[in-house]
């Protein structure tokens, strides 16, 4: 029964019937693969989650768009200004499945350790509007949120990005992104909690047990973090919890070896994939606090 249950919440993570309906739709045309790849991938659940019971005080609703949008599109995000003015800054970046009103809980902890938090919708989800998302898209909508964010600290030594989960490629994508060509990276800091080296990686991972089809050979979508984090140059914390059954805690630490110095893996004794944050808070201050040099980071 427990084994069943297992099973079941990894399918859940990245849909196992993904690499089944590639390898039985590969005669179909290349954009329909393309497109049912996509809605696996991200899964995107409508509405408001379950637990989710309203917006502290304090928090701001923003609208975040740009003339290429049009008036079909836009970037639900929400502003949530720390206790203390001119605090460390943090664009939170979400994985796959849920919106902004499932990461509430972790936008929480992430303000109660004195980070002010800008935390977006990529376009598709929740109150984001827009048609399904991409790897691309994506891509855009953190460096969208990003200017805004650089709008709202002008300190680039107080910028920090947070990504969890699918959300932590997004981030590596963007720090590399940000620190290409620039001898001073606009940012202080990474953090990537319970992520991938890549998506085909993750894929593989999840569906050995199942099949022995090629699954990094189907994919269209790359969220390849293992190719760029080695080039980003600004210190990186790598969290993951030790009990994670979706995403295997091997792959942060194969991140954590190709990233440069300073870095930190945190290895969470007994996190889960979405409570690491929690169970090992105070470790997580600790790190955060010795590795940005951000004093004020913890102490709310």
């Amino acid at each position: 029964m427990a084994t069943t249950l297992i099973h079941t919440l990894r399918r859940r993570w990245l849909s196992i019937g993904l690499l089944a309906l590639l390898a039985v739709g590969l005669p179909v045309g290349c954009a329909q693969l393309e497109q049912k790849e996509r809605e696996l991938v991200f899964r995107i659940e409508p509405g408001t989650a379950s637990w989710f019971h309203g917006l502290p005080a304090g928090v701001k609703d923003m609208t975040l768009s740009v003339p290429e949008f049009g008036d079909s599109q836009s970037i639900h995000a929400w502003w949530w200004p720390a206790r203390k003015a001119n605090a460390p800054t943090l664009l939170y970046l979400h994985g796959s499945r849920w919106n902004l009103t499932g990461q509430l809980f972790r936008i929480e902890q992430l303000h109660a350790m004195g980070f002010a938090v800008l935390a977006i919708d990529y376009r598709g989800f929740g109150e984001s509007r827009g048609d399904l998302p991409s790897e691309r898209t994506l891509y855009e909508d953190a460096e969208i949120a990003w200017q805004r964010l650089t709008e709202l600290q002008p300190d680039p030594a107080k910028r920090f990005i947070y990504g969890h989960s699918l959300g932590g490629a997004v981030a590596v994508n963007l720090a590399d992104s940000l620190g290409r060509d620039r001898h001073t990276p606009p940012l202080a800091g990474l953090i990537i909690e319970s992520t991938f080296t890549n998506l085909a990686d993750a894929a593989t991972a999840v569906a050995a047990e199942y099949t022995s089809l090629p699954v990094r050979w189907l994919l269209s979508q790359k969220f390849d973090s293992l190719s760029k984090i080695g080039d980003i140059k600004v210190p990186v914390l790598i969290a993951h919890g030790t009990g994670d059954r979706y995403v295997p805690a091997r792959f942060s630490e194969s991140l954590y070896q190709a990233a440069n110095q300073p870095k930190r893996l945190l290895l969470i004794d007994g996190g889960n994939h979405n409570n690491s944050m929690r169970t090992g808070s105070r470790e997580y201050r600790e790190a955060i606090r010795t590795l940005f040099s951000q004093q004020t980071i913890g102490k709310g």
